[in-house]
């Protein structure tokens, strides 16, 4: 191969992987947030999900959230009518599951979901 055809061979691969990156980096990724920082959020009137089990959810729950199990979380929110702009901010027992949700929403191009982590640490620090 010509030193020349390698070089351009070289160019055209390097502009593929930058492009695939700058694709990459604009897609959203999920965000957790302190407790602080979402009681901040709650204190704005968003919708709070908690993403637990009926079962977890009616052991205790945080006051206002809804229980939408985290397998179901994008087809809950389209059937409670949230837009993909929705303030959103979810919960489970320790953010795993909120975290998993959190993902799915944002792959649905929900815009505005936060992970709050866990209902204990959520609810100790109630202001």
């Amino acid at each position: 191969m010509k030193s020349s055809k390698r070089v351009s061979l070289h160019f055209s691969l390097l502009s593929i992987l930058a492009t695939g990156l700058m694709l990459f980096n604009q897609v959203s990724v999920a965000k957790d947030v302190s407790t602080q920082e979402a009681w901040n959020i709650i204190s704005t009137g968003t919708t709070i999900i908690d993403v637990r089990t009926a079962e977890e959810f009616a052991a205790g729950h945080i006051e206002g959230a809804i229980n939408i199990p985290f397998e179901q979380i994008v087809n809950g929110v389209e059937k409670i009518g949230l837009k993909n702009d929705a303030s959103i901010v979810l919960y489970c027992r320790s953010g795993r599951r909120s975290g998993l949700a959190d993902e799915a929403l944002i792959q649905a191009g929900f815009t505005h979901s936060v992970n709050a982590g866990g209902y204990e640490a959520l609810a100790t620090t109630k202001p």
